[in-house]
């Protein structure tokens, strides 16, 4: 046992060792023999030191902290204000521009009206989407219920259905690259791959692209809600996605 331990003993034992009579108990019920305070080792000046050291330890935070109090004391003594943060607000800034929760709500609750009747009226402009874009034409009934979606392949209806979501949210006519349609294309997408899965459940690479989609939609949303707000609002809501 080191001088540091046989100190921190000898003085949680102190009282104990003024009656000699009295045997010490530890813990687990053994008894130790009467020890003198005289006997223990003096603790040496490197514990001692050691010991300080522990105690007072000088990290490389604690330093910075000194450097940059000291810095700051000395550019108040020649009178330098304080160097802020960019884009620094203080506390007692009043907040303009502020609205209720009540208002907040209600002027979400127009939006969304707004929006979806926006969106109804863009659902019945669309017309009937045929097979090979022979949407259009002049042609009889009967040679147009051949080129009906309901007589299609998978592939036609699923690419129909992507034409139809994207032009809902079109910024001009022939626009593939917007933000929003770029989200209704994957979710087409992803849709389909989701269909997919529930039939066969162990194409793990499937699952794999699947994933991959997912965070390609969430990133393209995440731009949204940062740069084009009132947009992304309509495509969650339009979609039903869950953010």
């Amino acid at each position: 046992m080191s001088g540091v331990l046989l100190l921190r003993a000898a003085a949680r034992l102190r009282p104990r060792l003024t009656t000699p009579s009295q045997p010490i108990v530890c813990g687990n019920g053994c008894m130790l023999p009467l020890v003198s305070l005289h006997a223990l080792p003096a603790l040496s000046s490197g514990s001692a030191e050691r010991l300080n050291q522990a105690r007072t330890a000088m990290t490389k935070r604690k330093k910075r902290l000194i450097a940059k109090k000291k810095r700051n004391a000395e550019r108040e003594a020649l009178g330098i204000p304080k160097k802020l943060p960019d884009k620094y607000i203080p506390k007692d800034t009043p907040i303009v521009n502020s609205i209720s929760r009540e208002d907040r709500e209600r002027e979400s609750a127009e939006f969304d009206k707004k929006a979806s009747e926006e969106m109804r009226q863009k659902i019945q402009s669309q017309g009937e989407v045929l097979r090979f874009n022979f949407t259009g034409l002049q042609m009889s009934d009967r040679v147009r219920k051949l080129f009906e979606l309901t007589n299609g392949n998978q592939s036609e209806i699923i690419k129909a259905q992507k034409q139809r979501g994207m032009e809902l949210f079109q910024l001009r006519e022939g626009d593939t690259g917007s933000s929003a349609v770029q989200v209704i294309a994957l979710t087409t997408r992803i849709q389909q791959i989701q269909t997919h899965l529930a039939k066969h459940k162990k194409d793990k690479h499937s699952k794999r692209g699947l994933d991959a989609l997912y965070v390609r939609r969430r990133k393209l949303l995440d731009y949204m809600e940062r740069r084009e707000y009132e947009s992304y609002r309509r495509v969650v809501k339009t979609l039903g996605l869950i953010r």
